[in-house]
């Protein structure tokens, strides 16, 4: 006997989106990104035109604009060009998590580096503002290196986990 093919509940995945994306909202990602970045998270593909997203949102296509605008910026989705066409699609990757923590680790390393030209700028360690600025960028540095960890033992667990996973992962 055949398996049969899972069983697609759009109702329950809109309600799913909806209450996904005000976690992401009480997180402090902007309301409307989180429900498209739910959105795409959620659809089988994870691949969806602004027409679609503004169909599926029931927002308007400059709303769609503004939030897409911000998941790109933060890694958590991408832009692609369908294929014959002049229409953008947008695009999350099954480990869309991953490459958003990747980026805000760049980002973490520039404030750092910031960070760290301003302890002679206030007066060194010997100053209170120059130990202070000193701790945020040993701080930023200890979660630099166990990012590094973090990366690699992620890296194995995935593999475990998709093992047995057909390739669309």
């Amino acid at each position: 006997m055949a398996a049969r093919p899972p069983v697609r509940d759009e109702r329950a995945v809109a309600a799913y989106v909806e209450r996904f994306g005000a976690s992401l909202t009480d997180a402090g990602m902007p309301r409307l990104a989180s429900r498209v970045f739910a959105c795409l998270l959620s659809d089988d593909d994870g691949r969806m035109t602004a027409a679609e997203l503004t169909e599926a949102l029931e927002v308007s296509p400059a709303a769609i604009s503004g939030a897409v605008r911000y998941l790109t910026q933060t890694y958590l989705i991408g832009k692609e060009r369908e294929r014959g066409s002049r229409r953008d699609v947008y695009v999350v990757q099954s480990d869309a998590w991953h490459g958003a923590m990747l980026s805000r680790d760049r980002v973490l390393a520039q404030i750092e580096s910031s960070l760290r030209s301003g302890v002679p700028a206030v007066g060194g360690t010997s100053a209170a503002a120059g130990r202070r600025l000193q701790l945020s960028v040993e701080f930023l540095s200890f979660l630099a290196e166990r990012m590094g960890d973090i990366e690699q033992e992620w890296q194995v667990r995935k593999a475990e986990i998709t093992r047995d996973w057909p390739a669309d992962h």
